[in-house]
């Protein structure tokens, strides 16, 4: 009996928990949401991408579009956004419903036109839209509204989205996740559908693919080049050994560089309106001095060479600016890509350990300078270097 209770217990307990995830999962689909004033709706569409689904119905006498689009924020300060592209398929020329809370804590919605990913400006749409109307409901902001559309429209290109943060009414730029730059389509006004667009998806991997050859050339390779051969000069064990390896670190970072660099303007041609000011002209610059810095090599004059110590303050200063450069636009580019905590740690962690070698090997290079310099000055004081063969010869009396 005490077994047969116990089986009766679990089972319970397992038909309780599968009933949960049955519930839950019904709620999380259009089918089963409910509005207020009795808004009804002919279609209903659970969008692939940030929790999204957008209620729909189309007069097409009157070429009326009443929708009901639901998503929620980034944060309970954030906003949603639902919009019209009439001319392309992106966020950019998208004429905007753009929900969110005012200070006083009521939902607002308000029409904006999306010029650029930078910009935005709150002004009419070139739809007519009549109804506007927004709500925030267990985590979920709501926009309703409706849109007269040309005569005679079949399709529709829409782009839906959703920020953290709102300020003085204008809404802050999203995140670039996956999701975020996933969230577009076209809605078939006729069959009742809405496809999604994959056009994100190549977008995201090229700055994925820009974001690593960066870090590895101009955030990991080239700082490492600049530290042999500052230190491992200074030891006579790794002559000329040091010279090969520095110029093997350069040039290879210098080729993943550029490769980077390339995917950074195929980036650029692809997200027209996306424009990262400082980012962008760093990485001009790093490309130009580093280019400067290779071409330089060629120049290099002889030890002996009257203008060598001037080339030496030029490529020593250049590389040094280029390292450090370098670095300071791997954490702008991390800003940008906003990638998992994790990623933006583990570089962190690896310049914290970089730094923590150089400042080491600084102070051994400085000790075995000083020695050196020293044991110099004992052997001039005993005797002469002999200039032809290398031989110290005693001093004469």
């Amino acid at each position: 009996m005490a077994r047969l209770h116990q089986s009766l217990v679990l089972g319970a307990l397992f038909s309780f928990s599968l009933l949960l995830q049955i519930q839950t999962s019904l709620s999380l689909t259009c089918s089963s949401q409910k509005f207020t004033k009795n808004r009804l709706y002919t279609h209903c569409n659970d969008l692939p991408h940030l929790g999204s689904f957008l209620h729909w119905t189309y007069d097409s006498d009157k070429s009326s579009l009443r929708l009901a689009f639901i998503a929620p924020p980034a944060s309970s300060s954030g906003w949603i956004a639902w919009a019209i592209n009439p001319n392309s398929t992106g966020m950019e020329g998208s004429q905007a419903l753009i929900a969110f809370k005012n200070e006083d804590g009521s939902m607002t919605v308000k029409t904006y036109n999306l010029v650029s990913y930078k910009s935005i400006k709150q002004t009419e749409l070139i739809y007519d839209v009549s109804d506007k109307e927004a709500e925030y409901e267990g985590g979920e902001m709501r926009i309703f509204a409706t849109i007269s559309l040309p005569k005679n429209t079949q399709m529709l290109n829409q782009v839906w989205q959703v920020g953290s943060s709102v300020a003085n009414g204008m809404p802050s730029i999203h995140a670039f996740q996956p999701e975020n730059l996933n969230s577009k389509g076209t809605l078939d006004l006729i069959k009742g559908q809405s496809d999604t667009s994959s056009g994100g998806n190549s977008r995201l991997r090229n700055r994925n693919i820009h974001g690593i050859l960066n870090s590895v050339s101009w955030g990991i390779m080239l700082p490492i080049g600049v530290m042999i051969a500052r230190y491992l000069r200074t030891f006579r064990l790794f002559h000329p050994a040091w010279f090969y390896l520095h110029v093997s670190c350069q040039v290879s970072g210098y080729a993943i560089g550029v490769a980077g660099w390339a995917t950074g303007l195929k980036l650029g041609a692809q997200s027209k309106g996306v424009q990262y000011t400082t980012h962008r002209y760093i990485g001009i610059t790093l490309f130009c001095a580093a280019t400067l810095q290779v071409f330089a090599l060629f120049l290099r004059p002889k030890k002996d060479a009257k203008f060598r110590s001037y080339w030496n303050i030029y490529h020593h200063g250049l590389g040094y600016g280029i390292a450090i450069l370098g670095i300071i636009n791997v954490f702008k580019g991390l800003e940008i890509l906003d990638p998992e905590k994790k990623w933006r740690l583990a570089y962190i962690v690896l310049i914290i350990i970089l730094g923590g070698i150089a400042l080491f090997l600084e102070a051994i290079t400085w000790i075995v300078v000083v020695k050196r310099k020293s044991s110099d000055s004992k052997k001039a004081y005993d005797g002469i270097i002999d200039s032809t063969n290398g031989r110290q010869q005693p001093l004469t009396s």
